[in-house]
């Protein structure tokens, strides 16, 4: 939670909902965490991720998998088979995260027109011939 210091609000880098909206900072955890969630079993093999998952390369994919996997909410298992075959799995913490990012998904699937108006206003923004100057235009501080 924000706090008050020397009458100012502070969101401090270390408090608990930053370290939460950090874990979005890599564009395709959530999507990942999603499509696991609703996999059989919660398990996938990295093949059938790509493919379900429109639009992420072999590489960003690795690189998503390999982040999560480090902050544990999935585990890597490989079988000792040849050719080697290895999945991806939802760990117990990585259940309690997809929750929530379910319960965004449905609020998108619930609220269409609402992200449609927001994508509509955007673009009028930023087609706006004033658009280019003010996103470069620092903010004054209100100090």
């Amino acid at each position: 939670m924000p706090a008050w210091v020397d009458g100012k609000l502070m969101f401090y880098a270390d408090s608990p909902p930053r370290r939460l909206m950090d874990l979005f900072s890599l564009k395709w955890s959530s999507m990942v965490l999603h499509a696991l969630y609703h996999w059989p079993g919660h398990r996938a093999r990295t093949g059938e991720l790509q493919r379900s998952l429109q639009g992420i390369s072999k590489k960003m994919l690795f690189q998503t998998l390999k982040e999560l996997e480090q902050r544990g909410l999935i585990a890597r298992h490989v079988y000792e088979v040849i050719p080697p075959k290895v999945d991806y799995r939802l760990t117990p913490l990585g259940m309690t995260f997809a929750a929530p990012i379910e319960q965004m998904y449905q609020w998108g699937l619930e609220n269409q027109a609402a992200l449609d108006e927001m994508a509509t206003h955007y673009q009028a923004a930023m087609d706006e011939p004033s658009a280019a100057s003010y996103r470069h235009d620092p903010v004054p501080d209100a100090d």
